[in-house]
């Protein structure tokens, strides 16, 4: 029997509730397949940092680079100071694995209704290709606090940014701070190759491309070099660029133009966000991050919602479909599909859903429900 090592990390909030549903699907359509996956538990998150100020440690990673994927739950705490998790944790995982591509599916299931009221399943089913290492995520940034002057010296490790700021130059001895959004070539070709390549291997004829080349000229113009030069390796996809208002816009007026998309790294963590508005909530929406060749990671989008944790009604959807990507990525598309046909069939049914859906049903009967309708059809 094939056996497959995967590290999970729950992490905070209702992340350990919602994963530990997205293991128990998947640990029945496992046995159902005749496969088994071992899990390696990490208990990276607040709990740890608050009791012993730990987030990652080297050997931690190196230790995780022997797994081909992990089960991400969520970080992030009222009793921590924003960032500080969420740069130490997630971040520091998307950057050490060089988890370039984030893969999301913005899907409207059957049996869920869509905040846009009059499109259906067939208007929603497109996938977000992000960049998600570069761009103004990229780690360069600082803050100076009432000084005159300051020498700053940034870096990430494979690049490091030095610049004087006089403060008496933009109004005086005051506050003032700064993010520095960064794309190499390299960088945006291998994302957009990516888009390019899951649309060809999925049968898919459209690519959209975003940006905004016409006010960041430096950043976006190389992306949208790298986007029309990659475009001609592929003749037969058609291609079309959109500056980031007007694709939020036409993610809201004309969802069914879109099959691919493919965006740098802010834009797309926005325009993801309105992705899983229209495809029914964020309880829906799964979500991987991905180095083809090396340790990818998959997660729900939705965060810790602490005000949700132990209340017992987070939606397990969304983890339970990035367990299933999961699935994919590792070869077993066909325990993937029995997964999001049993979540669908669930919906459709419409007797379990959680309150964000307009239900009353707990997490883990989510998760039950889920499971009996895959072992039914086995």
């Amino acid at each position: 029997m094939v056996t497959y090592n995967i590290a999970c990390i729950p992490g905070d909030g209702i992340g350990p509730e919602v994963i530990a549903e997205g293991r128990k699907v998947l640990d029945a359509v496992s046995e159902a397949e005749g496969f088994e996956v071992n899990w390696v538990d990490y208990n990276f998150g607040a709990e740890r940092y608050l009791r012993e100020g730990t987030l990652v440690s080297e050997e931690e990673l190196k230790e995780l680079s022997n797994f081909k994927a992990i089960y991400f739950g969520a970080v992030g705490d009222p009793r921590v100071r924003p960032g500080i998790l969420e740069r130490g944790i997630i971040l520091k995982l998307r950057w050490y694995f060089d988890q370039y591509v984030n893969l999301r599916p913005v899907r409207l299931l059957n049996g869920v209704s869509s905040a846009l009221g009059s499109k259906t399943p067939a208007h929603i089913n497109f996938v977000c290709v992000k960049e998600n290492a570069e761009d103004m995520y990229s780690g360069l940034g600082s803050s100076v606090v009432r000084s005159a002057k300051a020498s700053m010296v940034m870096s990430r490790s494979k690049y490091q940014v030095k610049f004087d700021v006089d403060a008496s130059m933009i109004g005086g001895d005051e506050s003032f701070a700064y993010e520095l959004g960064v794309i190499t070539r390299l960088g945006a070709e291998r994302v957009i190759k990516y888009a390019f390549n899951y649309a060809q291997n999925n049968g898919l004829r459209r690519v959209a491309s975003v940006d905004k080349a016409n006010v960041m000229t430096n950043i976006y113009s190389i992306w949208r070099d790298a986007f029309e030069s990659t475009a001609k390796m592929y003749p037969q996809i058609q291609t079309e660029e959109l500056y980031v208002d007007a694709a939020a816009m036409l993610f809201v007026r004309e969802p069914e133009r879109f099959q691919v998309v493919v965006l740098p790294n802010l834009f797309g963590d926005i325009l993801t966000d309105l992705g899983a508005a229209i495809q029914g909530g964020m309880g829906l929406a799964p979500s991987a991050n991905i180095n083809p060749e090396g340790t990818s990671m998959f997660e729900p989008i939705h965060g810790s919602a602490p005000p949700l944790a132990g209340k017992k009604v987070a939606n397990p959807i969304a983890a339970i479909l990035a367990g299933g990507m999961m699935l994919d990525h590792l070869g077993r598309r066909e325990a993937y599909n029995s997964v999001a046909r049993a979540v669908e069939r669930v919906l459709v049914d419409g007797r379990v859903r959680t309150p964000d859906l307009g239900g009353s049903s707990t997490t883990s009967e989510v998760g039950d429900a889920v499971v009996k309708e895959l072992l039914s059809r086995v």
